[in-house]
């Protein structure tokens, strides 16, 4: 056997130990992150008044009616949205096997925000519920264009033109989004969606996100083998039996799912489905089976703590939780886009 495919065979083993110990301690370094966004904010508030807003809560204390109604769904969501990002990520990156696919490079995120764009400029103020389906058929917008011009050339779509399509994609409908915000005089509620952030986050937002999310995360841990096995290539997966057209169609699927129902609540969070894959990938190895569920805790906590620094780094006022994720994401974004630039 020769070294370039023991190489080849080992980069494709799992780590199962490694990923059971990132679920395990990952799942309760998250419940203490979501503890400590309760904590801290423009209002900090000790452990203590916590315990008693829950089991002894008062309408009439400012402080019950903060953590309840605000900081515990803010958390909550963060969690879920962080999760459903990272996981949209790794699912993007195992399809298509483009080490820069992620839903804010592949026009998802820009799909969704331009049709909510459309949404505020037609109703100027639209119910949760439409937003989210607005944002499902954006995500889905963004997405079909960026394969459909990626197609396009003689070649196919390979990672590179898959690149480039969601890079110009997702400027056109960027565009296209201020000038609609512009000429209807939607710009400063817009603003939210671009900047991307948790402030506005209520139950309702969550009794909306859970269930998508949790459909979505529950079928991606049934996708994990078929991604594992369709990451080896078309050609590899097709001669081991697998229905590729089956498996490519329900990951997108989920991929708008969780990213439209993540976009129509905080907005355009970028970089972590780029980032979190990767780190994901290096810790438990090649296996979707475990890259999903480590990626949807990692994706979790990360989006958990950026929202408790965004809203440390300028109290009372919040900065934008995109910008944190940003901070973290472009540096390697161009890391990796440098070594994919080798690779050519």
């Amino acid at each position: 056997m020769s070294l370039h495919t023991t190489r080849q065979k080992n980069s494709y083993r799992s780590r199962p130990l490694v990923a059971s110990m990132i679920l395990v301690i990952g799942a309760i370094v998250l419940i203490l992150s979501i503890v400590s966004s309760i904590l801290y904010g423009a209002a900090d508030i000790d452990i203590l008044t916590i315990w008693h807003s829950l089991s002894q809560f008062d309408p009439t204390q400012s402080s019950h009616q903060i953590i309840r109604n605000l900081r515990i769904p803010r958390g909550l969501a963060a969690a879920l949205i962080g999760a459903a990002l990272a996981v949209s990520g790794a699912i993007m990156q195992g399809m298509t096997r483009n080490a820069l696919a992620s839903p804010s490079i592949m026009g998802v995120t820009a799909g969704a925000g331009f049709t909510m764009a459309v949404a505020m400029a037609i109703n100027p103020q639209p119910s949760s519920v439409m937003m989210m389906v607005w944002a499902f058929a954006g995500a889905g917008l963004g997405a079909g264009i960026v394969f459909g011009v990626g197609s396009i050339s003689k070649s196919g779509l390979t990672p590179v033109k898959l690149a480039l399509a969601g890079t110009a994609v997702t400027s056109m409908l960027s565009a296209l989004s201020s000038g609609i915000a512009i000429h209807f005089n939607i710009a400063k509620d817009l603003s939210f969606w671009y900047a991307g952030g948790m402030a506005s986050v209520q139950w309702i937002h969550v009794q909306l996100l859970a269930p998508v999310t949790i459909t979505g995360f529950i079928i991606s841990l049934f996708l994990g083998k078929s991604i594992t096995v369709l990451n080896l290539g078309d050609d590899v997966a097709k001669g081991l039996g697998q229905q590729t057209i089956v498996v490519k169609v329900i990951s997108i699927i989920v991929v708008l799912l969780l990213t439209g129902s993540a976009v129509s609540v905080a907005g355009t969070i970028g970089f972590i489905g780029l980032v979190i894959p990767h780190i994901t990938r290096f810790l438990v190895g090649m296996s979707y089976r475990w890259i999903i569920p480590a990626a949807a805790i990692l994706g979790a906590l990360l989006l958990v703590l950026a929202d408790t620094i965004s809203r440390m780094i300028n109290p009372p006022f919040e900065t934008p939780v995109g910008t944190v994720t940003a901070l973290v994401g472009v540096p390697f974004f161009l890391y990796l886009a440098r070594k994919e630039g080798r690779g050519l």
